[in-house]
């Protein structure tokens, strides 16, 4: 028998992800699947594209009917997650794919969230480069709960870590841009995400550092920096269903500023060497060769995230950017991944690696 799974939250974007990629996992075997104002009704209703479920009857959403499973994976809107995952048991691996247990500040969950801090858990970013060199996978080894990061923390990371883990840029002054498709926003119906709202049209959202996100950032890029870390984070819709793409820049830090009139080369290749160091034989993270930038679209699906690094010589600032697929690397990739190096599996079993094209 294999490991059993419960999905809560089965019927919305992150739900039906987590269950694709379930599906092809050779070790787990789906049970309940639960959503809040959806249950009784069945799956194929709102994922038609998980024929093999089709027919599955959405439970109630509660400790009851999440019982008794190996592992839980939540997918439920910010604030629904501690009290449930207080009623599973300790020997259940609950893996909480909402913001509830990311950030381990509680003053700045009550200024971007409100309400009471529910605790901070393991934090699912297993390629997050520490300040001391090691990597955010240690952690998760055996972990019986994990937070799964935000999408768009999870791209603005995997662009900048590196740079902050070698020394290679300042800790002040970082700026994050990021489009993410709609998927983002989740499935409910809202009129600005109508398809004639969006079609041939970007916007901005969350201006002014209020994104709920920003914290998130800052606390990723610290653990890497070993210090705190300022972000400027600005959000942007673009007209596609699903994907992020993140462009990052940062200064020099001042020994690299000091010497780049003198040789640029040398300072073009410290700063790629640190990327190049940091994602190493790692399976989903890539640096691409010099000159080949980051697509959304060659993430399609896939569980990559592809990142690209270069020098700004003129300013002094160095320009990273990201692409990752915000429901799979994103989000349910990123929560599979961590399950797999709880429960002891190899890292990428069940996760492809290929996106889609066209």
């Amino acid at each position: 028998m294999g490991i059993t799974a419960a999905v809560a939250g089965a019927s919305g974007y992150a739900g039906g992800e987590l269950l694709r990629l379930l599906l092809a996992h050779p070790d787990f075997e789906i049970g309940t699947l639960s959503a809040g104002g959806n249950a009784g009704s069945t799956l194929g209703e709102h994922q038609p594209h998980l024929l093999p479920l089709a027919d599955r009857v959405l439970a109630e959403t509660t400790p009851q009917t999440l019982r008794g499973h190996d592992v839980v994976f939540l997918a439920l809107p910010h604030g629904a997650s501690a009290a449930l995952a207080a009623e599973l048991g300790p020997d259940t691996v609950v893996i909480d794919c909402g913001a509830d247990h990311r950030l381990s500040d509680a003053q700045a969950w009550a200024e971007f969230y409100g309400g009471e801090h529910a605790g901070t858990w393991a934090y699912g970013l297993p390629e997050l480069t520490h300040a001391d060199g090691t990597k955010q996978r240690a952690q998760l080894a055996g972990a019986t709960r994990i937070a799964v990061p935000g999408c768009y923390p999870t791209a603005a990371t995997l662009a900048l870590a590196p740079g902050f883990a070698a020394g290679v840029l300042e800790a002040d002054d970082v700026v994050v841009v990021a489009a993410s498709g709609t998927s983002g926003a989740g499935k409910a119906v809202k009129p600005h995400l109508l398809g004639s709202e969006v079609m041939g049209s970007m916007s901005p959202y969350g201006v002014g550092g209020i994104h709920r996100h920003t914290p998130e950032m800052e606390q990723c890029l610290g653990v890497a920096a070993g210090q705190g870390v300022t972000v400027s984070f600005t959000p942007t819709l673009a007209p596609m269903a699903r994907g992020i793409l993140a462009t990052a820049t940062a200064r020099l830090a001042p020994s690299l500023q000091a010497q780049l009139a003198d040789d640029p080369q040398a300072v073009e290749s410290a700063v790629r060497d640190a990327w190049g160091r940091a994602y190493d034989g790692e399976t989903f993270v890539h640096l691409l060769p010099e000159g080949r930038w980051p697509r959304t679209a060659d993430t399609l699906g896939a569980n990559t995230a592809l990142v690209q690094v270069a020098l700004d010589r003129r300013v002094g600032r160095v320009v990273a950017i990201s692409a990752i697929d915000n429901l799979t690397k994103g989000t349910a990739g990123g929560a599979v991944q961590s399950a797999n190096l709880a429960l002891g599996l190899p890292e990428g079993l069940g996760l492809p690696v290929a996106g889609l094209a066209p």
